[in-house]
């Protein structure tokens, strides 16, 4: 498997390069307007992100600094520096220390937007994993309790997957029309072979979870029906088959927190539910680890709800991008780099001096 890992990390790079040529900008979405738009706060979710588009951010902005400070106290190091030291080991890309730091920056840019841009959303959402800073932002969990919620999902995972589900993956596979996949799932159920569909992004937009000895059989079989292989994870997610991992969490994790009431409606990201209480938020939690997310439904309620705008808040080249996003919403990028131009630091600092 690391073996495998690393090779498709070799390649994760010129293709998300390729795909960003060919898919919308952010900055080139619809614009809505100021006096009748509604705003939605979107926490992406995890993909392979780099310290050095962050790591800057981390060290210097406020909002991180006191989110690391509060999150180095409830795990018993620093994860910063355990972040930093990892970031070239492939083994460690989704580690429960590169979770709390992925988490930290989404909320932090969230803060950020709040304070710099005055950004006020009216409902918030956070596909995949980004549904940690989501219940968060929404006051359902505080911030020292998702961190700890994050270590131990984490290490309920590694232990579940060491025992169970041991060659399982999942991999993102784009411009694939959904008749195309169905074959080459057909193919697999032939074999007799394992999957699950584990996501719907977009139009030709798929997760799919299986075995990884068969991984490259299915790579190149979706490149021959015209699709375009992406990047692979582990621990493989969102799959029907893991109901026993959900069970798990359930009882060692989930049962140990209390989760209260949004203060600020929460899209789920299994069917698009809008969330207005705790019950629903802690289901949502737990239908992670069994449910596909469905990122067209979360879509379709916020449009329902009359939003117009999205704030993405995060490292993402994912849900921000999709056409299923641009097409329907102005779509503003909350980045590290963003939070880090000197023409944002220089004009708040002549707003302080006035």
């Amino acid at each position: 498997m690391t073996e495998q890992r690393a090779t498709e990390a070799q390649t994760t790079k010129a293709r998300a390069a390729e795909q960003q040529a060919a898919e919308p900008q952010a900055t080139e979405a619809r614009t809505s307007d100021p006096e009748t738009s509604r705003t939605a706060m979107v926490f992406p979710g995890m993909g392979p992100f780099r310290f050095t588009d962050v790591g800057e951010f981390l060290l210097t902005n406020p909002h991180a600094r006191r989110r690391l400070a509060i999150a180095d106290e409830v795990v018993g190091y620093s994860v910063f520096d355990r972040y930093r030291q990892s970031d070239a080991d492939e083994e460690e890309q989704y580690s429960a220390h590169t979770q709390i730091a992925f988490l930290t920056v989404c909320l932090a840019l969230a803060d950020w937007a709040e304070e710099t841009l005055g950004e006020r959303p009216e409902l918030c959402a956070g596909p995949s994993f980004g549904q940690r800073a989501a219940v968060t932002y929404a006051g359902s969990l505080p911030f020292e309790e998702t961190v700890r919620l994050t270590a131990e999902l984490a290490r309920c995972e590694e232990e579940y997957f060491r025992q169970e589900h041991r060659d399982a993956v999942t991999h993102c596979v784009i411009h694939t029309p959904e008749e195309r996949l169905q074959e080459a799932l057909a193919e697999l159920d032939a074999e007799g072979e394992w999957h699950d569909v584990s996501g719907y992004i977009d139009q030709g937009f798929y997760l799919v979870s299986l075995r990884e000895p068969v991984l490259d059989r299915f790579k190149k079989r979706i490149g021959e029906l015209g699709g375009y292989n992406m990047y692979t994870m582990w621990p493989p997610v969102h799959a029907p088959a893991f109901g026993a991992l959900r069970r798990k969490a359930e009882e060692e994790v989930l049962a140990t927190f209390e989760v209260a009431d949004p203060k600020l409606p929460i899209v789920a990201d299994q069917n698009g539910e809008l969330l207005t209480g705790a019950d629903g938020v802690r289901t949502m939690l737990l239908d992670t680890f069994d449910h596909p997310i469905r990122w067209p439904d979360m879509v379709e309620t916020m449009r329902e709800q009359g939003i117009t705008r999205v704030c993405v808040a995060g490292p993402d080249n994912l849900f921000g991008r999709v056409n299923r996003t641009v097409d329907n919403f102005e779509v503003v990028a909350i980045d590290a780099r963003k939070a880090m131009r000197p023409r944002v630091r220089q004009r708040s600092a002549r707003r302080a001096r006035r």
